[in-house]
């Protein structure tokens, strides 16, 4: 609908203008409103109240009553939609027609990029370093990730996730020494195991720079390829992927590629090379270095030639552009990266490696806890992430055991895993991904805030409510809506803006957002509507606009991540 009004501006004024249409809060102001005069008066130095006047008169006899009842202006020159009844009644159809594929757009345009065929986006997300533990650190990465991805394959992209795990470099020649001198290898070693090998060593060469010596030669030995060192590596690198596969199952995350640092390792010379053949890199004290001005220069190769994250993520963007050409490449990674992104971006462009494609940081903050100080433990800052989602779902059981003592105990576990995971992720998702966040376990199972439990517990109800009733299997074209039933329709109505709202931004608060106050909407439908009660054709209407919302809200927390329990 937002469309409808924004094309309809555009066609009466003449020209594409960044227009801004919103869903009103209160009815009495209208379906929508938009503060578009306010914006083009001010450009034109008219009066906004009358240009917003001459406005509204263009836009009644553009529209001539077929989406409109009325067309109004407001206060200092606010244009106010109030939609006509066949206009409801036909998105009404519309939505219960669509059922699971409610939501759902062709993509035409995006941003600044005109779509000619479906549009292809790569979202960079997660990238843990092998041969450690998953930590809490992972968590904002994998699940901000793992949500826009579904909702950009959702939206009918060709969707490409890809885990760049960081699974090269020096640590493994750390790692392989620790190992050399503990053990053999063994099939049972586990990644807890590894990381103890590896703090232990890192803590000792402080000690005596000669294990530093034997760990430099071990990783000189890995990178030019001997035989039992690559062995060793890649028995890591199979232990961490079994176990990261673990914690991915349980999150439900899937990835389409796990292209690490590794992958890119033989591309890290030509790529070096270009870049002094194209004079876009130069020497400097030995190193080579891509400058920047007025960003720092960005390094690409050390004095003692070895390469960094930054050659391989000019190789990454590489190989992305000529693999899958892709028209935008997402990196979900925190704050603390943003100067590496922007020196990225700047370089690739200067390379050629990258033209019209869109390069996007969606940064994120730290995860911190309930005090809002930052995680820590005695042994350092790393927090197991299996440990967390453990807790989660211990303290989901104990409110399962609390409220449903009555099923059994397999239910209980099932409810229990369910609910913990969909707190876990509704609390990051919930919330700006570029702040900082907490866990706060109490806000986060609470079946009466703005949480996973309570959204969950609404759609229970709703499919409650459905196994009650018997609606028509179809609704007719003249089907009636009451008064009682219009902003549930209306609500259901900006579901697709709001999906559309994560693309244009990345956003994943944004629907979440939205899914909230259609869970409140809901709750406060059937509790003041006799759904069940109703007369005749009247009870089957409003049946199925009781399905149509169950439905969007399983949708929608299907595109965070979240299952939708039809037992709690």
């Amino acid at each position: 609908m937002r469309e409808k009004i924004v094309g309809l501006i555009q066609e009466v004024t003449g020209k594409e203008y960044d227009v801004s249409v919103e869903p009103s809060e209160d009815l009495a102001f209208g379906h929508y409103a938009t503060s578009v005069a306010l914006k083009l008066a001010s450009a034109s130095g008219k009066n906004p109240r009358a240009f917003a006047e001459e406005l509204a008169v263009k836009l009644r006899a553009a529209d001539r009553g077929a989406l409109f009842e009325r067309i109004e202006v407001a206060g200092p020159g606010f244009i106010n939609f109030w939609l006509s009844k066949e206009a409801i009644r036909g998105a009404f159809l519309e939505i219960v027609n669509a059922g699971k594929k409610w939501g759902t757009q062709k993509v035409v345009s995006y941003k600044s990029l005109v779509v000619s065929k479906r549009p292809v986006i790569i979202i960079d997300y997660s990238h843990p370093n092998i041969a450690k533990p998953m930590s809490v650190a992972h968590l904002r990465s994998t699940i901000i990730g793992a949500a826009l991805y579904n909702v950009f394959k959702f939206s009918g992209w060709k969707t490409i996730g890809d885990n760049h795990l960081g699974d090269w470099g020096k640590q493994f020649g750390v790692l392989i020494a620790a190992y050399k001198e503990k053990s053999k290898l063994r099939k049972d070693i586990n990644i807890s195991e590894l990381m103890r090998l590896y703090v232990d060593y890192t803590a000792r060469m402080k000690e005596d720079p000669k294990l530093e010596d034997v760990a430099r030669e071990e990783t000189k030995k890995l990178q030019d390829g001997d035989k039992e060192n690559v062995k060793i590596w890649k028995a890591f690198y199979k232990i961490s992927i079994n176990e990261f596969q673990k914690i991915y199952k349980i999150l439900g995350v899937k990835f389409d590629y796990f292209l690490g640092e590794s992958f890119y390792k033989p591309m890290l010379g030509d790529v070096v090379k270009e870049a002094l053949a194209k004079g876009i890199a130069k020497r400097s004290e030995g190193a080579v270095i891509i400058p920047l001005d007025p960003l720092p220069p960005f390094v690409i190769q050390k004095s003692d030639e070895a390469f960094l994250y930054s050659t391989t993520d000019l190789a990454a963007v590489q190989y992305r552009v000529k693999k899958f050409k892709p028209n935008v490449i997402l990196y979900v990674v925190d704050n603390g990266q943003s100067l590496h992104f922007e020196q990225l971006f700047v370089s690739v462009r200067k390379l050629g490696f990258a033209t019209n494609e869109e390069l996007v940081h969606a940064k994120f903050g730290l995860i911190l806890s309930e005090d809002m100080k930052k995680l820590s433990t005695r042994a350092g800052r790393h927090i197991a992430l299996e440990a967390v989602i453990d807790q989660a779902i211990e303290k989901a059981r104990a409110l399962v055991d609390a409220k449903r003592n009555d099923l059994s105990e397999a239910e209980r576990a099932k409810i229990a895993q369910a609910v913990g995971i969909a707190a876990l992720k509704y609390n990051d998702l919930s919330q700006n991904r570029q702040s900082d966040i907490a866990f706060r376990w109490k806000k986060m199972l609470n079946l009466e805030g703005n949480s996973a439990p309570y959204l969950i517990y609404t759609y229970v109800r709703l499919k409650s409510i459905l196994r009650k009733g018997k609606k028509q299997k179809t609704l007719k074209a003249d089907a009636p809506i009451e008064p009682a039933d219009l902003k549930l329709v209306l609500k259901l109505m900006q579901f697709p803006d709001a999906i559309a709202r994560v693309r244009e931004t990345y956003f994943p608060h944004l629907l979440t957002d939205y899914l909230y106050d259609l869970a409140k909407c809901a709750n406060h439908y059937y509790q003041s509507v006799p759904v069940l009660k109703s007369a005749g054709e009247l009870q089957s209407v409003r049946l199925h606009l009781v399905s149509a919302v169950a439905e969007t809200m399983k949708i929608g927390l299907g595109l965070l991540g979240i299952s939708a329990l039809q037992k709690m």
